[in-house]
Order: structure tokens, then sequence, then C-alpha cells
């Protein structure tokens, strides 16, 4: 069973978890390529975050997506990037729970589509904890409720990759007991007229969030057939 060194890095901003991101995938890389002459594998890395309020813009995404003028979106303290991942916008903010999975592929199946489906298992699973029916939306990454039914397209999840030699970055973003309010400035994932939820909108209360990352992590194992290790 492959080892993926774990990390919960609490409270931080974007910028922050982006680089560290970047680190681990360059490192990765580099060892990709000197493998026959040092000897040295990839490793595995699943960090969790929270982030102080951003929204992101994936490599598709469209700024006529974000619907908030600068000038405001400063004044709310909220962060903006453009990053390299798939997707377009999206808000990533407190009691949002976001995993980046750090993953040489090639130690698994070198399949991004099966890799994005594995991701929505993780998640699905983790909802189904909760007692919620997470669905997959035809045509559109991430996680669902009444995916099937017009009018009522709830999403809970989202999701944006990056892959690099087959090492990957970026990754979910499940709503747990996120102010819902910052979505109101975007279209987000640049899907009109579906809505955005949370555990606690759809369960009606506040979700203790240690245990929903509790749960993240062993159906995280389940799926991809690992062992999370504390990275100290």
């Amino acid at each position: 069973m492959q080892q993926v060194m774990f990390n919960d890095l609490g409270i931080m901003n974007y910028q922050s978890a982006w680089d560290l991101q970047e680190v681990l995938l360059q490192e990765n890389l580099r060892k990709k390529a000197e493998r026959q002459e040092s000897g040295e594998d990839t490793i595995h890395h699943l960090l969790f975050v929270e982030h102080l309020p951003v929204y992101t813009l994936g490599k598709s995404g469209k700024m006529e997506h974000v619907l908030i003028d600068e000038d405001t979106r400063i004044q709310r303290g909220i962060e903006f990037f453009k990053i390299n991942r798939g997707g377009d916008i999206t808000f990533h903010g407190p009691q949002q729970l976001v995993g980046y999975p750090i993953l040489d592929l090639e130690k698994f199946y070198t399949d991004i589509g099966r890799y994005l489906r594995s991701l929505e298992e993780v998640i699905i699973q983790t909802l189904n904890d909760f007692g919620l029916k997470g669905e997959r939306s035809p045509g559109e990454t991430g996680v669902w409720l009444d995916a099937n039914l017009p009018g009522k397209e709830r999403k809970i999840c989202a999701m944006g990759v990056r892959c690099s030699r087959w090492v990957t970055m970026h990754g979910f973003a499940l709503n747990v007991n996120t102010d819902l309010s910052f979505f109101d400035h975007i279209i987000p994932c640049g899907i009109q007229q579906k809505s955005v939820t949370s555990m606690e909108k759809e369960l009606g209360g506040l979700i203790p969030f240690n245990l929903v990352k509790d749960s993240v992590k062993k159906n995280f194992e389940d799926v991809f057939a690992v062992k999370l290790v504390q990275d100290l």
C-alpha cells in the first residue's frame, strides 16, 4: 500500500498554500528527472487547509464571471488570484475544507478523468457519512446535490486540478459551514442558474469541522488505496 504524507495547514492565505504546492510539485518533478542517477523516488502528499477569503480564476475562466468590483472586493478583504488550475471562478474561505493532493499519478494510473472521478468519489462517500447524497453532474466536474433535478441542482464541492508530467496539484473545496454569501459576487465555476450549497445549509446546523476532515481522510485512503502518514 502506497503512503501519502498528510499535513493539515490550518488557516492559511492562498498565496502561501499555492507556493507550498509548487515547492512539493517541483521537488517531485526533479526526482523524476534525476531518478536514474539519484535513486530518489517521488513522494505523495495531501494538504488540508482553510483559506482566508479569496476568489481564484482558473485557466479557462472568464473575468465577466467576477461580479464584484475591485474596490468593493478589497474593502471586504477578499483576495483575488488568476491561477494555473483548470476550471473557472470559485471562492475559498473559512469553514470550507480545501484539499490539495500532490500525487504522482504514474504510480496510480495516467488518466486525469479517472483521477477527477476518484476525487469526486471521496467527497460523495464523505457526504454519505453525514446523510447527504452527493452526485456527479454529466459534463461538470465536482459534486452536486440533486444533480438531475432541473432547477434544484446545488453544487457542494468544487474541483480543479493541474497536472505536470503526471504530478498533480490543486484539488477540491468542500463547503462545510462556509459563508455562502461570498458566492453571490461570482458566477461559481462559470455555471449560471445553478446554486451553491453547504453541509451546514443542507443539514440545518453547524457541522463539526474535524469530523468532516476525519471522514475525508478515511475515504481518501479507501478510494485511492493508500495510507495517510502524518508529515512532521
